[in-house]
């Protein structure tokens, strides 16, 4: 038996990296799957899995552009069972070298677009019986970080979220949860780190290794399946214990 057969799961940022790995080995498992993204990639992502997937370009900052996905999956596959809010902005700076436009950038993306999230899909979900909500958050939420001012501070933030979601949505019988990754190799690090930093951040990961993508979705299907029925309100880090 697939664990999430007959399920249907909205995934945000899935054009790449951790979002497509967590599509790919969600519709393995047998989900119906909305990859949903501003980067185009997503249709090619989409297109691999089949019938059973598809990808909308969509703005998670947007209010409206959140009634539009949930409308659509709601039109194409009938329910939604499950949202993985994994899209993320990230550029290091420090507070002296963080700009407004920067700030405002990483909290629509970051905060707005999980609490839009959130609030667009339990509705639909307490319709049919309940839900699962992932936060995607970061081990850099758990301690002050240096050039990572608003990066982390929005990652922080999704911590309360979650916390207070979980109190709010438990009655729907919708389970909202927060993962941690830590230094995951997925294009952001790659790009937004110079090969100095991701030398050095490396170099913090007490495990001897960068994670990978696949670590991360592997933990966010188990979140997602009824093996997890009773995991609600947590905060679960993937980490290689670089928080610990």
């Amino acid at each position: 038996m697939k664990r999430l057969a007959d399920k249907v799961a909205i995934i945000t940022g899935a054009a790449q990296g951790q979002g497509a790995a967590e599509a790919k080995l969600f519709a393995h498992e047998g989900a119906k799957v909305v990859l949903t993204d501003l980067k185009d990639a997503g249709i090619n992502a989409a297109a691999e899995l089949g019938d059973d997937a598809i990808f909308l370009q969509h703005d998670v900052g947007d209010e409206d552009d959140w009634q539009r996905v949930v409308q659509t999956s709601v039109d194409r596959f009938g329910r939604i069972d499950i949202l993985i809010n994994n899209a993320g902005f990230y550029v290091p700076r420090s507070l002296q070298e963080t700009t407004r436009t920067e700030m405002d950038r990483h909290y629509v993306v970051n905060q707005l677009g999980v609490f839009l999230g959130m609030q667009s899909v339990a509705p639909v979900m307490e319709k049919t019986g309940g839900g699962v909500i992932i936060n995607v958050s970061s081990a850099a939420a758990f301690r002050g970080n240096p050039n990572m001012f608003a990066y982390s501070a929005t990652k922080w933030a999704i911590r309360g979220m979650t916390r207070c979601a979980a109190r709010d949505l438990a009655p729907l019988n919708i389970r909202v949860n927060t993962v941690l990754p830590g230094l995951i190799d997925t294009p952001m690090f790659q790009t937004e780190n110079s090969p100095t930093q991701r030398d050095f951040l490396v170099s913090q990961v007490p495990s001897g290794r960068i994670g990978k993508v696949d670590d991360v979705a592997e933990l966010i299907l188990f979140i997602c399946s009824d093996a997890a029925r009773y995991v609600n309100g947590a905060e679960i880090a993937i980490d290689g214990a670089i928080a610990a």
